[in-house]
């Protein structure tokens, strides 16, 4: 199966490029030599970028229509722990993943992957929603709470 780029991969799609299991949102596309380091090795920061990107889309995608008619929150990364797993190079196509693991009332903690035939690099991030001003934390809609648990098997927490 053919590999493309910037749209959302189905479970069948990931498998077959060597993900373990399906993530609920994955998208693929290729390293650009802007991305290296004076090794050739993709540089520390453009791991930060791919997992930025998915997570603005998966964003975007399942929590955005959930505040149709509210306003909008900030949706604030509280803090990251990256394990760089195994260096990529120029032009190796990889997949970064995203999925919401759990949940309290304001914050999800969300799980990211890179894969490139095996896995690359993980992010854990726990995320934050803010009031528009950012003033107080901003609840997260008993629907989305809903959706998270079906669609990507994630726990309310306490």
């Amino acid at each position: 199966m053919e590999l493309i780029y910037h749209t959302p991969l189905s479970a069948e799609a990931q498998i077959e490029h060597g993900l373990t299991e399906p993530q609920p949102l994955a998208m693929a596309d290729r390293v650009r030599f802007s991305e290296l380091d004076i090794l050739h090795h993709v540089n520390n920061k453009a791991y930060l970028s791919w997992f930025e990107t998915l997570r603005v889309a998966y964003f975007n995608r399942f929590f955005a229509p959930f505040f149709d008619g509210m306003p909008a929150p900030r949706n604030v990364v509280r803090n990251a722990n990256i394990h760089y797993v195994k260096e990529m190079v120029l032009d190796e196509d990889y997949i970064t993943t995203a999925r919401v693991v759990s949940f309290r009332r304001t914050s999800y903690i969300m799980e990211q992957q890179i894969w490139s035939g095996d896995l690359r690099a993980t992010m854990t991030g726990v995320m934050v929603l803010r009031t528009p001003d950012g003033q107080s934390g901003y609840p997260l809609p008993d629907p989305l709470c809903q959706s998270l648990i079906e669609r990507d098997g994630a726990v309310a927490e306490g």
